[in-house]
């Protein structure tokens, strides 16, 4: 069967989130190696809740986890033909397609973390999730509700969800519009208004942690947050790294690629059930699993099993 990967982003980061994967081998080689690369114990961290909630911590702490996730499926048999990230999860895709090591991976995202958390705390923003509203609706209402600050379209999450990010007060005019129009918004818990122009100071430290990693080209296809499309190539990859932060997340563009590509499972690898969940609403004739313990990695292994191999490029 033809499986592709999906790894979640900052806000799916939950107490505990690390505690599964120390069961297995695999996992565990994992969460070693980012606990020394951070300097601190990541398991015991991922336990602390107010810890969580600060990008600095969050960021590489749900990366190891995602990648722990992946390797845990790969000891287990799987394999996988292509792989997407939503914003903090794409370096977790590029780790599974050998595009970037792990530690140099965890190296960038700590980068990252800390610029982005400065660059909220230089220039608050915040970012709210619109319901019932196409990705067109809501850019007339971020043109509108701007009225000189910054508010854009972050996220295209799904046809019905797309994220703001701004300035407080625009995002909180932004909400008002959606509510007018019958949606509902939900101001997401996290420190900035990360992909919008408030998040430019932090482009240069990360592009800077980037010029010092080796990229390599994709052993499968990474589906790119900023294009929606998949690329493998290690420059462009390192091209569309460095905009990151500030462009948008087309989330919704690349749950279309994989199905118009013919991937039948997408397995959520890492916590909670937010992507998968989104692309069982989206997606028609794709099953979307999550897999947040090894017991869920082994059930996915089952299943391949007896349905059989697809074209997997790896």
């Amino acid at each position: 069967m033809n499986v592709a990967l999906l790894f979640p982003g900052q806000g799916s980061q939950a107490a505990g989130m690390a505690d599964p994967w120390t069961a297995h081998d695999a996992g565990r080689a994992v969460l070693d190696q980012a606990s020394e690369a951070i300097g601190r114990d990541l398991v015991e961290g991922c336990r602390d809740e107010a810890l969580l909630a600060t990008t600095e911590f969050a960021q590489p702490a749900l990366l190891a986890c995602d990648v722990a996730a992946f390797r845990v499926l790969e000891a287990a048999g799987v394999r996988f033909g292509a792989a997407a990230g939503h914003s903090l999860g794409e370096f977790a895709a590029l780790v599974a397609a050998g595009a970037l090591d792990l530690r140099d991976a965890l190296e960038v995202v700590g980068v990252r973390g800390r610029a982005m958390q400065k660059a909220s705390e230089e220039r608050p923003g915040a970012m709210s999730a619109l319901i019932g509203l196409g990705t067109e609706e809501v850019a007339e209402i971020c043109a509108e509700e701007a009225r000189g600050e910054v508010l854009v379209v972050a996220n295209e999450n799904a046809p019905t969800q797309v994220v703001v990010s701004g300035t407080p007060a625009a995002v909180g005019r932004a909400e008002l519009a959606a509510k007018a129009r019958g949606a509902r918004a939900i101001r997401l818990a996290v420190a900035g208004a990360f992909h919008s122009a408030l998040m430019q100071p932090a482009v240069e430290p990360i592009r800077s942690a980037l010029a010092a990693v080796e990229i390599r080209t994709a052993r499968i296809p990474v589906v790119a947050n900023v294009t929606g499309e998949p690329v493998e190539d290690a420059s462009e990859i390192r091209k569309l790294l460095e905009r990151h932060v500030i462009s948008p997340v087309r989330w919704e563009r690349s749950m279309r690629w994989f199905a118009d590509s013919g991937f039948e499972v997408l397995v959520e690898a890492g916590p909670g059930q937010v992507l998968s969940r989104l692309a069982a609403r989206q997606l028609t004739g794709v099953r979307a699993l999550a897999v947040g313990t090894p017991t869920q990695a082994a059930e996915v292994a089952r299943l391949e099993a007896e349905r059989g191999p697809g074209k997997e490029r790896a």
